[in-house]
């Protein structure tokens, strides 16, 4: 028996989503999830190195900059020019003279009741003031 030669029947469509593909996604997934979580504290650990990493930097300048101050007062005569300037010492054998600035004097004295006086020393001022007869 011969087929007829005549239009084929279509051929039949194969399934796009095989239990093939249903496993592999499955197992890329199963994959992905495992390493979402390491990954995630990797990167976590990183952030965290780079952080004390940055500290210890700090710390390290600030380490040279003390060591630099130890150095400065180590020597007596650093520390011999700091007490005159700051605080005003000076040597046995020597004589010390503090120059002082000269006040400006200021012109009539202020009114009682100026603009810095508390409201209500002005109120009693104005009531004292109102009690005194002019004078003629």
């Amino acid at each position: 028996m011969t087929v007829p030669a005549g239009p084929r029947p279509p051929a039949k469509e194969r399934a796009r989503f095989t239990s093939r593909a249903a496993v592999l996604a499955v197992v890329i997934c199963a994959i992905a999830m495992s390493l979402a979580y390491p990954v995630r504290e990797y990167i976590g650990q990183r952030r965290q190195i780079d952080q004390l990493e940055a500290q210890r930097q700090a710390i390290e300048v600030q380490l040279h900059n003390l060591d630099a101050q130890h150095r400065k007062l180590d020597d007596r005569t650093y520390v011999e020019q700091q007490a005159r300037d700051q605080l005003h010492m000076c040597l046995p054998s020597q004589t010390c003279y503090v120059v002082i600035p000269p006040r400006h004097l200021a012109g009539p004295a202020a009114p009682a009741h100026g603009p810095g006086t508390p409201w209500y020393e002005r109120l009693w001022h104005s009531v004292r003031a109102a009690d005194q007869v002019p004078a003629k």
